[in-house]
C-alpha cells in the first residue's frame, strides 16, 4: 500500500511539466501565439495566401516549437538546452550514459512514468474536448466570420488549431522535454531540477 502512495506522490514528471507550464506561461503563450498565428495565416483564416508566404509560416510555427522545447529542456535557458541537444546527437558516451541510466530510472519508476503519462492524456484529452466544443458548439466561429475577423471561407479548424497551439501543443512540447530531463535524472525524483 506504502508503495502505490509513493508512486502517485511521486508524479515528478508530471509535476514538474505543470508547474514550468504555469511559472513560464508568458513565454510559452507567447510563442504559442507565434505558433498559432502562423498556422491560422496558414488556412487562410485573413484570405488566401501565396505559397511562399505558406512556407515563410510553417517556419515561423516550426521555430516557435523547437525554441519552446530547447527553452523546456534547458529549464529556461536556450543555451543549455541547445547544448544538451547537442551532446545528446554528437557524443556517444553521453548516449550510452543517459541510455543506461534512462533504462534503470523507466524500470525502477514505471508505475510513476505511467501515471504521469495517464493524467497528461486525460488533461490533452479535456482540453481538446473543450477546444471542440468551442469550435463547434458555440457562436464563436459565426460571430469571428459575422464580424469579418475571419475570411468567409475559413473553416471551425482555424480556432480549432489556434487553441491547440496555445494549450495542447505547448503543453505537450514541455512534457516530452522534461521527460527526457526526468529519464536521465536531470529532474530528480523529489522535483529539484
Amino acid at each position: 500500500m506504502k508503495k502505490n502512495i509513493n508512486t502517485i506522490q511521486s508524479l515528478t514528471w508530471l509535476r514538474e511539466t505543470l508547474l514550468f507550464f504555469r511559472n513560464h506561461y508568458l513565454i510559452v503563450l507567447g510563442l504559442g501565439l507565434a505558433a498559432a498565428i502562423g498556422r491560422i495565416v496558414q488556412l487562410g483564416a485573413f484570405g488566401p495566401i501565396s505559397p511562399g508566404l505558406h512556407i515563410a509560416m510553417e517556419v515561423l510555427v516550426e521555430c516557435a516549437r523547437i525554441l519552446l522545447f530547447v527553452y523546456a529542456l534547458g529549464l529556461t535557458q536556450l543555451k543549455r538546452g541547445f547544448l544538451r541537444l547537442k551532446r545528446m546527437f554528437t557524443s556517444g558516451k553521453a548516449w550510452t550514459e543517459h541510455w543506461e541510466k534512462g533504462r534503470i530510472r523507466l524500470k525502477t519508476y514505471w508505475r510513476s512514468l505511467l501515471a504521469s503519462f495517464v493524467i497528461y492524456l486525460l488533461i490533452a484529452w479535456v482540453t481538446n474536448l473543450l477546444i471542440d466544443y468551442t469550435a463547434f458548439q458555440t457562436c464563436l466561429y459565426y460571430k469571428l466570420k459575422v464580424n469579418n475577423i475571419i475570411a468567409e471561407k475559413s473553416s471551425e479548424w482555424v480556432i480549432i488549431l489556434f487553441f491547440k497551439n496555445l494549450s495542447v501543443i505547448p503543453l505537450t512540447l514541455i512534457f516530452n522535454a522534461l521527460f527526457l530531463l526526468w529519464v536521465t535524472g536531470r529532474v530528480s525524483d523529489r522535483g529539484n531540477a
